[in-house]
């Protein structure tokens, strides 16, 4: 067992590389609201819960590994793990981009709210979008898809094989693309509201020039928007949650 101790350190190490790069990247773990020491329990606790099934596979490597390879592991399972982060992340970056465009759309841009995840303050329909679907990550159980993803991982991205940087930067494109034509989708009717509340406005002020009508209509735009939120923000979060977990259970 003395033997064997030296090797499965170092194998539950890289294990806690993996876990540990993606939840620095992975919403909801990732969040400044979140203590830098409850952060760093949350990722030795998952890799002592996942060392049992992930570290016999890992002991020939790293039996076998000289000085420089086991750099090369630690490198290769950090940057592994950040890949998965990454685009986690980038689903709810898509999100908040085109929840604040949603609320410029429908005249809400210039009311400043209370940052939820990040150092910069967004418009407060922004914040209560993002606040929202952050608690959905939990309330769904998403954080669970995490866990089992990253076990799941290490059949489909083994460290034996490193890390295939052209396979990563392809793979994150997509992953953009999906991301940012998910929130598109979610975010279609405030686009289409905009579009015609807009049309509509200018109309009326073609035809009666005398009156200012962005200035007489804009408490309706308001209110419109918020209606169209009122009616649709379960369908907007849930929407968001499914594509989230859809990518979460088929990577």
């Amino acid at each position: 067992m003395s033997l064997l101790a030296p090797d499965l350190i170092l194998a539950t190490f890289l294990v806690f590389c993996r876990i540990g790069a993606c939840l620095m990247l992975m919403p909801g773990f990732s969040s400044l609201r979140v203590p830098p020491q409850v952060r760093l329990f949350i990722v030795v606790g998952a890799t002592l819960a996942m060392a049992p099934i992930v570290v016999p596979g890992l002991l020939p490597v790293v039996a076998a590994a000289s000085q420089a390879d086991v750099l090369a592991l630690i490198v290769t399972e950090t940057l592994i793990g950040a890949q998965i982060g990454v685009i986690g992340r980038i689903f709810y970056l898509a999100l908040q981009t085109l929840a604040h465009a949603s609320t410029m759309l429908v005249g809400f841009g210039a009311m400043p709210g209370a940052p939820v995840d990040e150092l910069e303050p967004i418009p407060a329909l922004g914040s209560l979008v993002m606040l929202s679907a952050t608690a959905l990550f939990f309330i769904a159980d998403l954080h669970w898809e995490i866990f089992r993803g990253l076990a799941v991982s290490y059949e489909t991205l083994p460290p034996v094989t490193g890390f295939d940087a052209r396979a990563s930067l392809a793979s994150l494109a997509d992953r953009i693309g999906e991301a940012f034509l998910l929130a598109l989708r979610i975010s279609a009717p405030f686009v289409i509201f905009a579009f015609l509340a807009n049309f509509a406005l200018g109309v009326m002020n073609k035809l009666a020039q005398q009156i200012p009508i962005y200035f007489v209509a804009l408490p309706a735009v308001l209110m419109g928007g918020l209606f169209v939120f009122y009616f649709l923000v379960g369908e907007y979060l849930a929407l968001f949650a499914a594509g989230f977990a859809d990518w979460l259970r088929t990577g």
